[in-house]
């Protein structure tokens, strides 16, 4: 009998194609097949070649099939199945929401949780929290950076401020809602990544409160110069680098370092207007306080320097 290594194997299809129970064991203790949840299985080679997002949605499949009809997908499993992208998040276990009082728990592989839940989506056939209420969970039970990140893509694929306000409002009493209301605050759609909503965090975090994001800047005469990440000050620009952004902007026939090169140019363009460009490193952002000095310092030099040519306009929100 072929099997795909790469669709899960439920021991009750197996059984339905006249595999024998010792014939399912032989397969999971030769290595050659895992377990992905209680009686399903998956080829070993294949779950080893997957991210983590991808084996939490392979455990996902294996798990809603066990659920009672009133389970819905919730929380960082809403995130996975509505692609969001979930940074420092373990997923271990499957998170169900249940709308009643009380009951949640915990078992091997879901975790339940009980709440108030007056609607869901349906997504590849799988009821799933909306939008707006797993930002709203993930805001109550994760930290900052994990729910800035999660939050700024939510609002970029739609969840509207009317509806997340609603879920806060659903949520009042709940616990971590206080936090919950402040991140909802803070979110911006306009954060094109994981490093810049990320660094809004810890820009906000050392007093840089009024930064602008996705700044377009132009000359005296109004021509296009770029783009910038951050307007810190008018006169100060601010740019989260990073290989994944050289990659994004690759064109046919381009390497990353032909894109490095028009960035590099870019800036130079930007610094002969007056304008101070300040940029920083993936790894700089978990040690931000060498960004906040070369901030500080290009601060100071746009003040002892005559006044840009250039100005900076911020994008529109979205």
């Amino acid at each position: 009998m072929e099997l795909d290594p790469t669709r899960i194997l439920r021991r009750r299809d197996a059984l339905a194609m006249g595999m024998a129970d010792h014939e399912i064991r032989a397969l999971h203790t030769s290595g050659g097949w895992m377990s992905v949840h209680n009686g399903s299985f998956i080829g070993s080679s294949y779950a080893d070649s997957l991210d983590d997002t991808s084996r939490h949605r392979l455990l996902i499949d294996a798990v809603v099939p066990t659920l009672s009809d009133s389970a819905v997908v919730s929380h960082e499993s809403a995130a996975v199945l509505h692609g969001l992208p979930l940074y420092e998040v373990e997923l271990s276990k499957v998170h169900v929401t249940r709308n009643r009082r009380g009951g949640g728990r915990t078992t091997a592989g879901v975790v339940t949780h009980c709440s108030a839940l007056d609607d869901f989506v349906v997504v590849d056939g799988v009821k799933v929290t909306t939008l707006a209420r797993t930002l709203v969970d993930i805001a109550r039970t994760t930290t900052l950076d994990t729910a800035v990140v999660l939050g700024d893509v939510a609002l970029r694929q739609g969840a509207s401020s009317l509806e997340v306000a609603e879920e806060l409002e659903r949520a009042r009493r709940w616990r971590g809602i206080a936090a919950a209301r402040r991140i909802a605050d803070f979110l911006d759609a306009r954060s094109e990544s994981v490093a810049e909503s990320l660094s809004r965090i810890r820009l906000h975090r050392h007093g840089f409160g009024d930064v602008e994001l996705q700044v377009e800047i132009r000359d005296s005469k109004g021509k296009f110069l770029g783009r910038g990440d951050f307007g810190v000050t008018p006169e100060v620009v601010g740019e989260c680098d990073g290989k994944a952004k050289y990659v994004k902007y690759l064109r046919p026939g381009e390497e990353p370092g032909d894109v490095a090169f028009k960035e590099k140019r870019r800036e130079d363009w930007i610094r002969d207007t007056g304008l101070q460009f300040v940029s920083w490193t993936w790894d700089e952002i978990f040690r931000f306080e060498v960004v906040v000095d070369r901030l500080r310092r290009a601060m100071t030099r746009a003040e002892r320097s005559p006044k840009p040519t250039a100005i900076i306009r911020p994008a529109r929100r979205l």
